[in-house]
């Protein structure tokens, strides 16, 4: 598959906000067929355009109610320095992504952790247990406002309880 229509775009906005979706229901949705949107579909896996399909799980359901964002600097930028960061990031189950960066941070990386005392451990484990980072600067998660590109609260006074908006199609 080397170029992406219309019809693709629309299957793949369509996936991303909901990819329980089944190929009749994008056909209802798009205005072509059932097999159409499943040969499509098929062809958009085997192209790398879909990556996958997965639950959005509350951190708070597994007992990771605790979100961070930790900027991280390197001492140096040597392959063995970036390498051994990204092999340390890849091995931690608390860093849930890893975005490399411009700016002062070399990485900014989201962390999910049951309490502040599993977030202290996790930044001096940074800091003090990985040769290769120089600086971390952390910020402790509040509110989750908007996710995915969804919106997860009411508003100001909400209570934190969910709620999936659907965008505009």
């Amino acid at each position: 598959m080397t170029q992406i229509d219309n019809y693709d775009l629309k299957i793949l906005h369509l996936l991303q906000n909901n990819g329980r979706l089944t190929n009749q229901e994008l056909s209802d949705l798009v205005g072509l067929s059932a097999s159409q949107c499943s040969r499509r579909r098929i062809s958009l896996e085997q192209a790398n355009q879909i990556l996958g399909y997965h639950a959005r799980v509350a951190p708070e359901a597994v007992g990771l109610g605790m979100i961070g964002l930790i900027e991280v600097r390197l001492i140096n930028h040597t392959s063995d320095y970036v390498e051994s960061f990204h092999r340390m990031a890849a091995e931690q189950n608390a860093i849930v992504d890893v975005y490399k960066t411009t700016g002062d941070a070399d990485y900014l990386l989201k962390v999910a952790v049951a309490s502040l005392t599993e977030l202290s451990a996790l930044i001096s484990e940074l800091v003090a247990g990985h040769r290769s980072v120089a600086h971390v600067k952390t910020a402790v998660v509040l509110e989750r406002i908007k996710e995915h590109g969804m919106m997860m609260t009411a508003g100001p006074a909400s209570s934190g309880s969910v709620r999936h908006e659907k965008r505009n199609e």
